[in-house]
């Protein structure tokens, strides 16, 4: 009874009421509503806020949409192993990733994850802004950079180098700037991460930081379109070298102002801080893991001062 009003709850939180939820199963609203009150005695804690408008987690209740999306799918992938006597999985996952790399090396992964285990579904969001794993009910994430949540738990894949990069059409044009502060004279082509524009670019110099903010007349939010851009002559980007590798090895980008670059930065696997994580996506993340390990960090051959 607990798992049916766990996941009942859910409901709740996905149709946005009691009555939608109720519709959906069946129930009268009485039905519902009792249910949840019996939910909230054997927890202890309210976890709904409710108005004659609209419904809102408490903190309780936000704790538990994570837990019981768990709990349930654990439920699940038991039951489907105890009836097929195997220890096949099964069952709905859920990540992120940044748009250059999730294409460029996470789908391929994901192909061949699916085709060995045809009762799992995979939910991929491709994006390179912040994603809220709790509250959008991601499993985990694939992040570059220093983890900003100290609540999540996380999992290094390798280093992360950033390079300034530019198309020999571009630059047989404008020329090749020499030090970071020349940036200021070039066409730069600029990334959003949500509100946020990525127009200041960190550097060395003479063993000190140093920052250079950027503009030009092209912003984006999607890391290929950047690259894509970049590629056609039309700025100076700042591109992981796992996104650009084959373009710098190609000669399609060459690396600039390597002499400066401000140091790498971690690639990590994040997920939410559960106990317990379905094995489905035990397998998947050890899969990912072992498959962009053994790429290794782009190697310094790529490069081109």
């Amino acid at each position: 009874m607990l798992l049916d009003n766990l996941a009942l709850f859910l409901l709740i939180v996905e149709k946005g009421g009691l009555s939608a939820a109720g519709r959906e199963k069946g129930l009268s609203p009485a039905s519902v509503s009792e249910r949840l009150a019996a939910l909230e005695a054997h927890y202890g804690a309210a976890l709904l806020k409710r108005t004659t408008r609209a419904i809102s987690l408490t903190e309780e209740g936000r704790i538990l949409v994570d837990g019981a999306r768990r709990l349930l799918a654990e439920a699940g992938e038991l039951e489907a192993g105890i009836r097929s006597g195997t220890r096949t999985i099964s069952g709905p996952i859920r990540l992120s990733a940044p748009e250059d790399m999730g294409r460029r090396y996470i789908v391929p992964i994901l192909d061949r994850f699916l085709a060995e285990h045809p009762d799992v579904t995979v939910d991929l969001n491709l994006t390179d802004g912040y994603v809220d794993l709790v509250g959008q009910g991601m499993d985990f994430a694939i992040r570059h950079g220093v983890l900003a949540d100290s609540a999540l738990r996380s999992r290094t894949l390798g280093e992360n180098r950033r390079a300034v990069c530019a198309a020999p059409a571009y630059l047989e044009v404008m020329g090749r700037p020499q030090h970071p502060d020349d940036l200021s004279r070039h066409d730069c082509i600029v990334m959003r991460f949500g509100a946020n524009l990525d127009r200041e670019w960190a550097f060395q110099v003479d063993g000190k930081p140093h920052k250079v903010m950027v503009r030009g007349r092209r912003v984006a939010n999607d890391g290929g379109l950047v690259a894509e851009w970049c590629r056609a002559g039309h700025g100076i980007a700042l591109k992981s070298v796992w996104d650009i590798a084959e373009d710098l090895a190609s000669g399609a980008l060459v690396e600039l102002l390597a002499k400066f670059a401000s140091g790498e930065t971690g690639l990590q696997i994040v997920y939410p801080p559960a106990s317990v994580q379905p094995r489905r996506v035990r397998l998947l993340i050890d899969r990912i893991a072992s498959e962009l390990t053994s790429l290794g960090n782009v190697p310094a051959s790529t490069r081109r001062t």
